[in-house]
């Protein structure tokens, strides 16, 4: 058994530059990343060779270069011993050496073959010889073109071989042999030039790459720096997303109308399916519009006396479905304790660790637990769950940071959750903890401000969904695909509606419906029109000087913090895409001719 060699004076120095060093210590993992599947891929191929061979030409000395590939084979231990090395990254110039060495005896097998075997009569098998040499070097060349002293060590004896093989049977003036040995060499060349071209061009790749990582990281401990990165994350988020929202958006209000349409046949559950798939992305995007909404300020907490009670059961059905798809116990047990905090904010707050636990667990399940401490309530959610290790504990809070899927597995969420969960307890002045044991599961307890009990008020019965809808509704956005979404949605509750591109054409379009009898009831806009123009303000002046008195809704893909509390300022009430149909209903219906009142931010 070959045990990893232990460091010793005569290993070969490490370069002194740290660039230099990150640069050795890459090339070197990539030149044994490939050892097992290159090392399996030679002996098929040496293997397979010999047994044509042998089986044609009969010649015993197929054997005995068949039994120097074998022991080759022997040493390949001697490579491997890289992967059980812990020092193996602090030693690269040793196993870059080791490497090379082990390449040149490879070759030089190799490079026997032809003086072994090269049949002087038979130009098929000549033939074939070549083209198995000539592909192996070929083929090989990249996995070693990291360190130029490994393509020599690869490259040259076995083409050195096979040339002076050729130059050889060409003696007694043979052109045929001469002229093959010409073509090998100038095969040698060419593939020479490519891959010491790779060769700079990784390195040179490599430098740039951690030169700007090294940089990356002093400009990381600067204050100034991480708030400018953090400037950028939020807009680019903010393009993203919008640029995200608008066919999506589109997508879902013409899913709304297949589904209402199809209701009653058999085609319904691909609606069904289309819409489910819809909200999961909305879902996603969603998020990211919370922590740009958080950032902006946008959003304002509400503090008022709620039972704790009323929220946990309106958390169950959330996740109920969800655990038993996973095999897993949830419970939310019931509490009589009120809590003085915002209910919505507080049940996102709740929502994203619940569903943190469940993504996170694999046996047993998830307990949410109310209990009184003096003036304050603490609501614990404990998993059973993998559990967090304590290097791990100290990030969790960050965007994009999951412990366990550096492949960035989509199934497991983008990892903004606990970040929001960050967010809104500061905001709501909630505070978390987290405890974890790995293997064991994890605890993270949210304490919040107790309340006195109080009387509830009664329900409402009444719904908007159930209103009058509007009778006529202006649509203005520049992109068609979407407008004509939303005339479809609108012409499926039976609303009719007319769009138009720009202001000036919801002008016209204003004035001429004003004038006759059948006005618009409600106008509907998009925040970014063409050209950059400002949705918001257009359809303010469009309901100054065309159609005084007109509800007005907003919607947006916009994630833009500033844009985001220009709106909200605004007092405009206002949806964001994508926009699911019962809620777009739903506000359509409260913004009818008879509630004229302008509403808050969505």
């Amino acid at each position: 058994m070959f045990e990893p060699p232990r460091p010793s004076p005569q290993d070969p120095p490490e370069p002194t530059d740290p660039t230099e060093q990150r640069i050795l210590r890459e090339q070197v993992a990539t030149l044994y990343a490939t050892t097992v599947s290159s090392t399996a891929a030679d002996t098929v191929i040496a293997w397979g060779l010999c047994a044509v061979l042998y089986w044609v030409l009969r010649d015993p000395l197929i054997l005995v270069w068949l039994g120097l590939h074998a022991f080759q084979l022997l040493r390949s231990p001697l490579m491997y011993a890289y992967f059980r090395d812990p020092l193996a990254s602090e030693r690269s110039a040793f196993w870059a050496r080791r490497q090379q060495r082990e390449l040149t005896y490879y070759s030089i097998t190799w490079g026997l073959a032809p003086w072994l075997f090269l049949p002087h009569d038979n130009m098929a098998l000549t033939a074939v010889i070549m083209l198995v040499m000539l592909g192996l070097s070929s083929g090989g060349v990249p996995s070693v073109a990291p360190r130029w002293g490994s393509v020599l060590a690869f490259a040259l004896p076995m083409n050195i071989g096979l040339i002076t093989a050729l130059l050889w049977h060409a003696r007694d003036g043979t052109l045929t042999f001469l002229y093959l040995a010409a073509c090998c060499a100038i095969y040698l060349a060419v593939t020479l030039h490519f891959a010491r071209s790779q060769h700079k061009l990784l390195a040179a790749a490599l430098k740039i790459r951690f030169e700007k990582e090294a940089l990356a990281e002093d400009l990381a401990r600067q204050v100034i720096a991480t708030q400018r990165a953090s400037e950028e994350k939020t807009r680019f988020l903010a393009a993203a997303s919008h640029d995200l929202r608008q066919p999506l958006h589109a997508i879902a209000l013409f899913g709304a109308v297949l589904d209402k349409t199809l209701q009653g046949r058999a085609a319904h559950i691909h609606a069904q399916r289309l819409m489910s798939a819809v909200h999961t992305l909305g879902s996603s995007l969603d998020t990211m519009l919370d922590v740009s909404r958080l950032d902006a300020g946008v959003i304002e907490a509400r503090p008022v006396d709620v039972p704790l009670n009323a929220i946990m059961q309106a958390l169950q059905p959330l996740f109920a479905t969800r655990a038993e798809e996973e095999q897993l116990q949830l419970r939310l047990r019931a509490t009589p304790l009120w809590v003085r905090t915002d209910p919505q904010l507080l049940h996102r707050m709740l929502a994203n660790l619940i569903e943190n636990a469940i993504k996170y667990t694999q046996y047993g399940g998830v307990v949410v637990v109310a209990r009184a401490r003096g003036d304050k309530v603490w609501v614990d959610v404990i998993d059973t769950g993998i559990g967090i290790e304590p290097a791990h504990l100290e990030r969790i809070f960050d965007e994009f940071y999951q412990v366990g899927n550096a492949g960035r597995d989509r199934a497991r969420g983008l990892g903004i959750g606990l970040s929001i969960v960050h967010r809104l307890s500061r905001l709501l002045d909630h505070p978390v903890q987290v405890r974890s044991h790995p293997g064991r599961g994890s605890r993270f307890r949210v304490e919040l401000p107790a309340a006195l009990p109080a009387r509830l008020p009664a329900p409402v019965t009444s719904s908007p969904m159930h209103a009058q809808l509007p009778r006529r509704v202006l649509v203005v956005d520049d992109e068609k695909d979407i407008a004509d979404a939303m005339s479809a949605f609108l012409a499926s509750w039976g609303i009719a509606s007319a769009s138009a591109r720009d202001e000036y054409g919801a002008a016209h379009l204003l004035d001429r419906a004003q004038s006759g009898t059948d006005p618009f009831e409600l106008m509907i806009c998009d925040f970014r029109l063409a050209e950059g123009a400002d949705g918001l303000e257009a359809a303010q002046r469009l309901r100054e000087h065309h159609a005084p008195g007109i509800p007005l809704l907003l919607l947006t893909g916009e994630t833009s913090p500033e844009r985001l509390q220009r709106v909200r300022d605004s007092g405009v009430p206002v949806l964001f895409k994508p926009v699911q149909a019962d809620r777009l209903l739903q506000k359509i219906a409260e913004l009818r001719p008879t509630t004229l009142s302008a509403g808050a931010v969505s």
